[in-house]
């Protein structure tokens, strides 16, 4: 009987005791959950101590039995009939693999220590056997003089105390040689450390005829034909030995194997497996960690190897560090072996000769079983590597080009490597130098090509002091001297080149470049001349036709003036010029002379300094300011200079001259002003303007703005105030440019700002955006196009033009889009093709977003651009986390296939388009079924209506338009209906972004710091968690949750001919759905 005491009380017993017919030991498992009872009857029960319930008999014969720390194994020692010790799984109940045998009687007791590798028993044959528990071999023996009864580990497990009949206590150290050997040491091992492959077979293949079960000569047998790359054979032995007994040893084979035959998940999980029989042996894991890597490396997963041994060296102890460092090293030199490119080789080389554990003595004298194992397992030749990684090192760096490094590395290697090794090497040595020499001259291309000019000086000095020179070698030695601006020394090259071969272009080429380089002009030109006559003598085609590939400044100066304006002002004469005669005043420049002497090949980097050059010539500065009555016209200053006495009488003519002295005073020699540098009496001229006005300041190399109402004692705060503000214009002459400078009406910079460019000034920019309402980044970093339309047209919706049209071509610039000028045809009518292009080549409709009144043009248009004054609608975004409730929600009551069926309708509609003024609008339509004036407090102009729809809330609609009011009980002929437009954001779908179609592709999106405008809004961060949908079912679900939120909502009234009209209202309209459940109406309506 098995009784249970209060461990608090020491007297009162705790429940019933359990009737087991005598106990021999008791014992707790490590969790509590379990409660093992040796009985006199040779077993061992198994019981639940909670509920007293017997769980499990085990046919354990004798009194001892104990657990391993984690409970995983509960071992039990035979008595006098049986003195053998067996292991047993606690989730099997059965036991594991063959009984231990040694002790000759009884086992009376039973260890284990507190990390659970070793087993420590007790008989009565008078002996203390240590057992290893992951191999389960005998490795140890401690005499005792008489019956030893009891025996137990110390708390740090570096000691065995024992007792027995001799009323001793002996205490006993544990070797330190104890940890586990994943190798035995064998014959067979010692074949594999020499490479006899076929003896360690035969002699593995006598150890299973000798016994079957063998499961570890199984495993050694399959490390054989892995090195002997038979991986069916070592698959198989593998499986052979784990069948017999699951094992440390039998997982590695597994798993070499494995990796060999390219399964490497399943290799993967066959060294985790492994893990779990290293008892968390430090030594063990670091080892096995490292046999996992080189297989994994040798199935050419060659980073994750890396990374592996990588970690394993940051982690492991001292000791081990040196056995990471060999694997690194070896695993390095394979690397470099395979590598593709020449660098990377020589890389890899430099990585294992400094990785530490390349030494002649090392490898003679490090004889730690880990690297032996890397031998056997591996077929690894470390006294090999040493020598290779030297060689492959330096054959690596010749072959990249790099005979410098490679001499360096060579040099390196012959004073590390003993005599006996630099005998070894002789010969390769000499070859290898030779190798250096012949490489010299082709080596100082390459660093040539990479601009390294010292260097490449000295490689072709060398290779002509070899007598290896040629025409080409000196040509080549010309360039390197002019890239280090030598020109005389490149200039004697150069005429060496001549004297080698005369009918060569190439050494007139040379002779050109160094005269330039000297500032010898007009020998430079006259050298320029004669190579075009080589090149035109040339006797082959491929030649001659390398006269084409010359870059004349003319090609540069097309380029810059392709986005300039048509017409500038000359800040120095004050003429007013064209582009000819720009171009004119560029070519009795002085520097234009330097440069005709300039002109090179296209692959030259100084084509740069052409375009350096042209454009710093031709770069113009733009004006923006406020018309004041009377400006100068072209017609006012054509053939006069605006700064001649004649012309004070003409209006502006002050403001005028100023801009082209502040723009000369800023370095520029041209100015652009819409007052006079435009002929407006011309129709064509004035089109192309308008359509280019935004290019023209975008490209401008500076932009003044005027404040003429602005005083020069003015604070900050003047700049909100300004009327220049106000103007439709100056949006665009703003946003547009990349420089901008703002002045005060006697000239001087705004608030003294002397910053160069007032988009960088923070005081100015936080002005300016309190003054437009547009953002600073939008002003420092705008990218024309059509995203973002809404807002855009609440940027202009407060400012005015003298021509009403003006308001909506001011506008074409800014969203990127060319159409017809046409004064006269009103500003509804001009907004609405402006709005119309919009909708038609981006689908964008955040346009039809405003309140006000309905233009002629379509009624779902504004009439005036003051309907944008009010901001966009903006209504709250359901959060993720109610997203998800309401999807949860919906799952339960909508069917699939019913959300996937309006998904699919909803994305299959169309875009909207325009159709020769009909807006054809993709949406969801309800039905009004009744319409009923209400009382509110709204203008006498002005009427308020409930209107009741189909699946919809009730909701108020006020408008200046007089409805016929209804109901279900006194219908009317003519049909009103509220729709929800579609918006294709709520479908979640991915964004497909392509570059504006503007034309201002010259410049990169770097130069903006924003991505260009696509062709469709791009909606992709509109709704948290987005980007986590990739089914279309979770979609489905999403848009239902979205389509029962607030949405804004038109109302529609039906014509006769068919087609409906929108009933403007003075305020947003938002309509809400009843039940996203009940069936939709989805369709497109033409809308006139």
């Amino acid at each position: 009987m098995t009784e249970f005491w209060c461990t608090k009380t020491w007297w009162q017993m705790q429940g019933e005791p359990i009737d087991c017919f005598g106990a021999n030991c008791v014992r707790y498992s490590p969790s509590g959950e379990l409660l093992a009872i040796a009985t006199i009857f040779s077993s061992i029960q198994i019981y639940n101590p909670g509920t007293r319930e017997h769980v499990a008999s085990l046919p354990a014969r004798g009194r001892s039995f104990a657990w391993t720390p984690d409970g995983t194994r509960l071992f039990s020692g035979g008595g006098y009939e049986d003195p053998t010790i067996r292991e047993w799984d606690p989730l099997t109940w059965k036991q594991v693999g063959l009984p231990w045998e040694g002790h000759t009687t009884d086992i009376r007791a039973i260890a284990i220590n507190p990390a659970g590798t070793l087993v420590a028993t007790a008989s009565q044959d008078g002996h203390v056997r240590l057992w290893r528990l992951s191999d389960r071999q005998n490795i140890g023996i401690f005499e005792h003089s008489s019956p030893v009864y009891s025996v137990t580990f110390s708390v740090d497990g570096r000691h065995i105390i024992s007792g027995g009949e001799d009323h001793k206590i002996l205490e006993w150290e544990v070797p330190k040689s104890v940890h586990t050997k994943i190798l035995a040491d064998t014959t067979a091992r010692h074949a594999c450390v020499t490479g006899d492959l076929s003896t360690a077979e035969n002699l593995l293949i006598q150890e299973i005829h000798t016994d079957a079960n063998d499961h570890t000569s199984y495993a050694h047998r399959s490390f054989v034909m892995a090195r002997k790359h038979d991986w069916d054979q070592a698959l198989e032995d593998a499986i052979k030995s784990l069948s017999i007994q699951p094992s440390i040893t039998g997982y590695i084979s597994l798993g070499i194997a494995l990796c060999g035959k390219g399964l490497v998940m399943e290799a993967r999980i066959a060294f985790d497996v492994a893990s779990l029989f290293t008892n968390k042996d430090s030594n063990t894991d670091h080892f096995l960690l490292l046999i996992k890597a080189i297989a994994l490396f040798n199935a050419d997963q060659h980073e994750e190897a890396m990374l592996l041994v990588k970690e394993l060296a940051a982690a492991c102890p001292n000791t081990d560090i040196l056995a990471c460092r060999v694997v690194e090293t070896y695993l390095r030199v394979q690397l470099g072996t395979k590598a593709s490119r020449h660098d990377e080789a020589a890389d890899h080389f430099t990585a294992a000769v400094n990785a530490g554990a390349l030494s002649s003595e090392f490898i003679q004298t490090y004889e730690d079983l880990t690297v032996k194992s890397f031998v056997q397992l591996f077929g690894w030749d470390l006294e090999a590597l040493f020598l290779t990684a030297h060689q492959k090192r330096c054959q690596a760096f010749l072959l990249a080009g790099k005979p410098d490094k490679a001499l360096e590395a060579h040099k390196y290697m012959m004073d590390t490597i003993d005599e006996f090794a630099k005998a070894s090497c002789l010969v390769w040595s000499n070859a290898f130098k030779q190798e250096c020499s012949a490489l010299f001259a082709a080596n100082g291309d390459v660093t040539l090509t990479a601009r390294d000019y010292d260097r490449a000086i000295e490689l072709y000095s060398a290779a002509i002091t070899l007598n290896s020179a040629s025409g080409t070698v000196f040509a080549n030695r010309s360039k390197a001297k002019l890239g280090k601006m030598l020109w005389m020394e490149a200039l004697l090259d150069a005429q060496k080149v001549v004297e080698l071969d005369s009918s060569s272009y190439l050494g007139y080429n040379l002779k050109h470049a160094a005269l330039h380089g000297a500032q010898l002009y007009d020998e430079a030109i006259k050298a320029f001349q004669t190579m075009f006559s080589k090149l035109d003598d040339a006797p082959d085609i491929q030649t001659r036709e390398l006269r084409q590939q010359y870059l004349r400044p003319f090609e540069v100066i097309d380029a810059q003036l392709e986005n300039a304006p048509l017409r500038v002002l000359d800040t120095t004469t004050g003429l007013l010029c064209d582009q000819e005669a720009q171009i004119n005043a560029f070519k009795m420049s002085t520097e234009y002379k330097e440069l005709l002497s300039s002109t090179i090949a296209r692959p030259d980097l100084r084509t740069k300094r052409i375009k350096e050059v042209v454009r710093r010539n031709l770069q113009y500065a733009m004006l923006s300011h406020r018309w004041e009555g009377r400006e100068p016209l072209l017609q006012d200053i054509q053939g006069k200079s605006v700064y001649d006495s004649e012309l004070d009488s003409v209006g502006g003519m002050t403001k005028l001259r100023s801009f082209c002295k502040t723009a000369r005073g800023a370095g520029h020699n041209w100015a652009w002003s819409d007052t006079c540098c435009i002929d407006k009496t011309n129709n064509v001229e004035l089109h192309e303007s308008v359509n280019s006005m935004f290019v023209w300041y975008r490209h401008s190399a500076l932009t003044i703005v005027y404040l003429s109402d602005v005083l020069p004692s003015s604070k900050s705060g003047a700049l909100v105030k300004s009327a220049w503000n106000t103007r439709g214009w100056t949006v665009q002459e703003f946003i547009a440019p990349k420089v901008i400078l703002f002045y005060q009406n006697n000239w001087t910079l705004y608030l003294d700002d002397r910053t160069p460019n007032h988009k960088e000034s923070v005081v100015i920019m936080q002005e300016l955006q309190v003054a437009t309402g547009i953002n600073r980044s939008a002003v420092v970093a705008f990218r024309p196009g059509m995203d973002g339309a809404r807002e855009k047209l609440h940027w202009a919706s407060a400012r005015v033009t003298t021509r009403q049209e003006d308001i909506a071509y001011s506008l074409f610039g800014i969203f990127g889009v060319r159409l017809p000028v046409d004064y006269g045809e009103k500003q509804d009518k001009a907004l609405g093709r402006l709005l119309q292009e919009i909708v038609a080549r981006s689908g964008d409709i955040t346009g039809l977003d405003w309140v006000g009144k309905s233009s002629e043009f379509n009624s779902c248009l504004p009439a005036s651009i003051t309907s944008y004054r009010v901001p966009p609608c903006k209504l709250p975004l359901l959060p993720e986390d109610e997203i998800h409730s309401s999807v949860s929600s919906l799952r339960k009551t909508v069917t699939v296939d019913f959300a996937s069926n309006v998904y699919t309708q909803l994305r299959n509609m169309s875009a909207p388009r325009f159709a020769t003024q009909r807006l054809h609008l993709p949406c969801i339509a309800f039905n009004v079924r009744e319409v009923r004036r209400v009382r509110s407090p709204a203008p006498e102009t002005q009427f308020t209506y409930r209107v009741k729809a189909d699946r919809l809330r009730s909701l108020d609609i006020t408008t200046e338009e007089t409805l016929v009011q209804f109901r279900l009980a006194r219908p009317i002929a003519q049909k009103f209906i509220l729709v929800h437009p579609w918006d294709r954001s709520l479908l979640e779908l991915p964004d497909f972004v392509e570059p504006s179609d503007f034309g201002d592709n010259s410049e990169g999106e770097e130069d903006h710091g924003m991505s260009s405008s696509s062709l469709s809004h791009d909606w992709s961060g509109d709704y948290p968690g987005a980007e986590e949908v990739v089914d279309q079912g979770s979609r489905a679900f999403r848009l239902l949750v979205r389509l029962g939120q607030p949405f804004s909502a038109f109302l529609l009234a039906q014509q006769r001919s068919g087609e409906y009209k929108r009933i403007a209202s003075d305020h947003d309209i938002i309509g809400q759905v009843n039940d996203v459940r009940d069936p939709m109406d989805i369709r497109t309506i033409e809308i006139l």
